[in-house]
């Protein structure tokens, strides 16, 4: 039995990108350069590819990657005594994971920033809205009655984030492992995006019972009565940190904000309203649709962004255009959707090559050795250095994947199938330290909702 044959035949299937996926994949795990053939010849036998050239179970490896992800995300990122998933990995022991989080000690003197920028308590409720949505999707393809619990995890540690620090209607970034309860006084609206939209996609979901549902209208509403009272032209529109106190770096600005940014505030009075019923939020809703529709129609065509602009620009817009009923709004809405699908579709390519040129099994850092701090307005910010791009690598490829799938009027295109399948295989979850895997599970599960796979 020879090699040759069965490579010349991938090659001329157009599948050349497995053979470049097993080899790095190797490459990373071994720390060797390059392979002969009898490595394609033990990973190709391995996969079920017969001497013909038949291609393996495409759907079923997929399948593997995401139970190996979805293992990996619960077992490494995410910790049950805040019910919370973390930013990164600074070990693949089992138990020092995580060892790299701030002590009580640390968070509850704001160090090294406010924001606990680059501690890996940075992004809890980006990654625990995104996890609500994810589940949700999951459990509309697969019925798996095990989600309930899953899901209602996650919803702990969200409603930890807004309630154990007593502070009504404030979204806490993350809590400190050691102690339960100490957390870092500034927020941002990237958080409170994700976990709005998260709370209302689980709220619709028939995994939400209804006590949680009640938890939710509280929660919600609470984000709301804040908004109302502190976004004013008086606090420069800030929905101000835990001590009440106005956000020097401009991330709790909520309204006179950047085009990508202007949905944000209507969203949040939108999903009050439509779980809860109550006047008072449909009118700061409508007050705030309008403008903030032709604010974001305002974005410059040329203008680029990173990944998690797209995502948090769609979740508002998908809550919104979903609730609307004028004919004409809705429509400028989906017309926004689109938009911002396509400009996604535009960078996956690009993001899933940037993949290659990394050794994606390295491991984050322990912030309080970085050789570099930078000041961000009033903070001191640690930074990772060239971990930096790993990390954002996995995780834009699974945020721009994740985009144009929450159209569902967006026909897809074999290379965008195509592209997931390259994202998804060339990952060895085992070995990967980035809390973007959340954003793989949340692509992948969207597009089997949509009938891929």
């Amino acid at each position: 039995m020879k090699i040759q044959p069965v490579i010349e035949s991938l090659i001329q299937m157009n599948q050349t990108w497995i053979l470049r996926d097993i080899e790095i994949q190797l490459m990373n795990k071994f720390r060797i350069r390059r392979f002969s053939t009898l490595y394609y010849f033990i990973l190709l036998c391995s996969c079920s590819l017969s001497v013909s050239g038949a291609e393996p179970d495409q759907n079923e490896l997929l399948k593997q990657q995401i139970e190996q992800a979805w293992q990996v995300t619960w077992t490494r990122f995410y910790r049950p005594e805040t019910h919370l998933f973390y930013d990164y990995l600074s070990s693949y022991e089992p138990g020092k994971e995580l060892g790299h989080l701030p002590t009580a000690a640390e968070v509850q003197r704001q160090f090294p920033n406010p924001c606990g920028y680059s501690t890996g308590m940075e992004d809890g409720m980006i990654l625990g809205g995104a996890m609500l949505s994810t589940i949700v999707d999951m459990y509309d393809v697969t019925g798996k009655e095990k989600l309930k619990t899953d899901i209602d995890n996650v919803f702990q540690g969200i409603k930890l984030c807004a309630t154990v620090h007593g502070v009504p209607g404030f979204i806490a970034r993350a809590v400190c492992v050691e102690d339960g309860k100490s957390v870092y006084i500034n927020s941002s609206r990237d958080q409170y995006t994700h976990c709005v939209h998260g709370l209302w996609r689980y709220y619709h979901s028939p995994l939400c019972n209804a006590e949680t549902k009640q938890e939710i209208r509280a929660i919600l509403s609470a984000v709301a009565d804040r908004m109302i009272a502190n976004v004013t032209a008086e606090t420069n529109y800030d929905f101000l940190r835990a001590d009440g106190k106005r956000c020097p770096l401009g991330i709790c600005r909520m309204w006179n904000v950047r085009p990508h940014e202007a949905a944000r505030l209507p969203m949040i009075y939108a999903a009050a309203w439509d779980v809860t019923g109550e006047e008072k939020y449909r009118k700061q809703y409508r007050h705030y649709l309008t403008p903030a529709i032709r604010q974001s129609q305002s974005m410059k065509p040329d203008e680029h962004h990173a990944a998690y602009v797209y995502v948090q620009m769609q979740c508002s817009f998908e809550l919104l255009h979903q609730l609307e009923q004028d004919p004409e709004l809705k429509a400028d809405l989906h017309g926004l959707m689109k938009q911002t699908a396509e400009k996604a579709l535009s960078k996956i390519s690009h993001a899933r090559k940037a993949l290659y040129d990394l050794d994606l099994t390295v491991l984050g850092p322990d912030w309080r050795a970085a050789e570099k701090w930078i000041t961000q307005g009033e903070y001191r910010n640690p930074q990772w250095g060239a971990y930096r791009r790993v990390w954002h690598a996995i995780r834009e490829a699974g945020e721009l994947s994740l985009v144009p799938l929450m159209v569902t009027d967006l026909s897809i295109t074999e290379v965008q199938k195509q592209d997931l399948e390259k994202i998804i295989l060339r990952m060895d979850y085992e070995q990967t330290s980035s809390c973007g895997v959340v954003y793989h599970l949340a692509a992948y599960w969207k597009a089997r909702k949509r009938g891929l796979f």
